[in-house]
């Protein structure tokens, strides 16, 4: 049994996809990006890459934080990988999926099975987990890696990016923030429940909610989530980016290149630094308590 979690921020584009696997190699997905800016591949598959490239034959757990199209573009490789739990906010209803996206499907009309997909998946994935091996909430389960999941469900359901599952993982004494999408309307209810400031207070890894734009920043989730090092996932052209004000809020961490040097960073992107490389676990030297480590491809 490994000793340590690894995770993947993959380089998508404008969208977004992380891998983790846990200390007892389990493989768990969030959400469903494409594309790879660094290999010129537009249509590059995080799922596939998974299945052919790293062994991966099956996910123990997905987490779709909100059916947007940059978030849900991988879905038709989904059974590919069998996922044996599915998660996503059940609360926006198929109608409502196909209804939000139907001027993107007139728009990119070879999008519309993406979204079908997703709604199949919804319909599939119906029934209740009951504890056992594949209960994600038991961190027993994963290897004593501990998962926590909060939803907004209070806004309008005019836009799903306020309906993002923000994901919390734990281990080791290290904390990894994952908060979809969310804007100011959902922080602002987030913000009102104690277990949800508890839980990302003071964390060492934040991905920057919305693709770092201007509309998910939220100042009192930042300085409260504190991070050392703040991960935006987005495409190379964005004129309304929050990525200077992550950076202040950062506190620094060191990161290592592919080349093996290394520097301190506050904020990386995976549209100019590539797959961004976290692992995370107990250290093997006596003086540390826990390690985290951080390399770009």
């Amino acid at each position: 049994m490994s000793s340590q979690v690894e995770i993947v921020f993959w380089d998508v584009q404008h969208g977004h996809a992380t891998y983790i696997k846990t200390p007892n190699n389990k493989h768990i997905v969030i959400d469903l990006g494409v594309g790879d800016y660094s290999g010129n591949d537009t249509s590059f598959s995080p799922l596939l890459h998974l299945k052919n490239k790293y062994d991966v034959q099956q996910l123990d757990y997905v987490i779709i934080t909100h059916p947007h199209l940059d978030h849900i573009d991988d879905i038709l490789n989904f059974e590919a990988l069998n996922p044996k739990v599915l998660f996503r906010p059940k609360h926006i209803t198929n109608k409502e999926v196909m209804q939000e996206e139907k001027d993107v499907i007139t728009i990119r009309n070879q999008d519309k099975p993406k979204f079908e997909k997703y709604c199949e998946l919804n319909d599939l994935y119906n029934q209740p987990i009951g504890g056992g091996t594949n209960d994600p909430d038991n961190p027993d389960n994963l290897g004593a890696m501990k998962i926590e999941s909060f939803i907004p469900t209070t806004c309008s359901h005019n836009n799903f990016n306020n309906h993002s599952i923000v994901t919390v993982i734990e281990y080791a004494g290290i904390k990894v923030v994952i908060p979809g999408d969310n804007e100011v309307c959902s922080f602002d209810e987030l913000m009102q429940r104690e277990t949800f400031k508890s839980s990302v207070k003071d964390a060492d890894i934040l991905l920057a909610p919305h693709h770092g734009r201007e509309n998910g920043y939220h100042n009192d989730f930042v300085t409260l989530v504190n991070p050392r090092l703040t991960i935006v996932s987005d495409g190379r052209f964005c004129d309304t980016s929050a990525n200077g004000r992550y950076s202040q809020k950062s506190r620094g961490w060191k990161v290592f290149k592919g080349n093996g040097t290394s520097t301190e960073r506050n904020c990386l992107t995976t549209n100019s630094d590539g797959e961004i490389f976290v692992s995370f676990g107990p250290s093997s030297d006596t003086k540390f308590e826990n390690f985290l480590h951080v390399r770009t491809s």
